[in-house]
Order: C-alpha cells, then structure tokens, then sequence
C-alpha cells in the first residue's frame, strides 16, 4: 500500500456537495482517507470564473499511479464534471500531487504533480493534513514550500 495526496477543487455547482462526492467515492479506493479543511481561494490561471473551494485529502491504496489516475478521472465524471477551458470553471477537479516517494513521467501523469509547489490551494492543506510531509523530487519541506510563494501569487482567503 502506498501513500497517495490528491487535491480536490471546485467552483460550478453545490461546490462543497461535488467535494463531498468526490471524496466519499474516492473512499471507495483508498483506505484510511484524511481530509484537510476546505479553503476559499481565488482562481489560478483563468482569473474571471467564481472562487473556488479547495481541499485535499490522503489515504493509502494499492492502485498503480496510472491505475489511480483512471480512477480519479472516472470520479470526476460521476460527480458531473464537463470539460471547458484550461484552468477554467469546473464542478470538481482531483489531481494526483504525491504518489509515496515516487518520481516519474509519462504522456500521461507526472509525479509529483508538476505545478504543486507553487499553489498555496493545493500546498496549505497537504500541510493541514502532514506538516513534516518532505516534497519527493524538491527534497524541501512542504512548509518551506509555502512560505517562499510570492504574496502576490497566493490565492487562498479564508478557511470555509
């Protein structure tokens, strides 16, 4: 079994309801599920869209990365999800950011997740869930990771 955090977002919809979805089915694969506190935040890339609600959640699982990404992709299309534009509205995203210590990449999934070290929305509440967490491939704590993103840059307002 290998540890896995996955980041969970939303702004179209009963947003909290589709992150509540979403995590009850992912608890269909993933023992030992921990969620982290649900954040407002500000949108990341496409700025003129709703605020969104943040979260992530951890949990074990004997699944393959590719395995895990099917699964999750699969979760968000029962909770409702529609394609639109990048970085874009969206009844619930759920992205991969940690597979235990694995470093890899494919055409399809990069572990870990590529952009995680500069998002506060999705940094903050891995942090919520373990402070000590070491990021795989930076080798830095998640902490410092939070800490030295521009204030400029960060997009969380408040706890919900």
């Amino acid at each position: 079994m290998t540890k896995v955090f996955l980041a969970l977002g939303a702004n179209v919809g009963d947003t909290k309801s589709n992150i509540e979805k979403a995590t009850a089915l992912i608890g269909q694969k993933l023992s030992g599920v921990k969620t982290a506190p649900i954040y407002k935040t500000k949108p990341w890339g496409y700025t003129k869209q709703p605020y969104f609600l943040n979260t992530a959640l951890s949990g074990k699982t004997d699944l393959t990365p590719e395995e895990l990404l099917d699964f999750v992709k699969d979760v968000e299309k029962k909770v409702g999800r529609r394609k639109r534009i990048r970085w874009g509205p969206r009844e619930i995203d759920v992205d991969l950011i940690f597979y235990g210590e694995t470093v890899s990449q494919s055409k399809r999934l990069t572990i870990p997740h590529r952009d995680a070290w500069r998002r506060d929305f999705v940094l903050k509440p891995i942090v919520d869930l373990e402070p000590n967490l070491v990021h795989p491939l930076l080798k830095k704590p998640i902490t410092k990771l939070l800490e030295d993103i521009p204030r400029s840059e960060k997009t969380i307002i408040s706890p919900l």
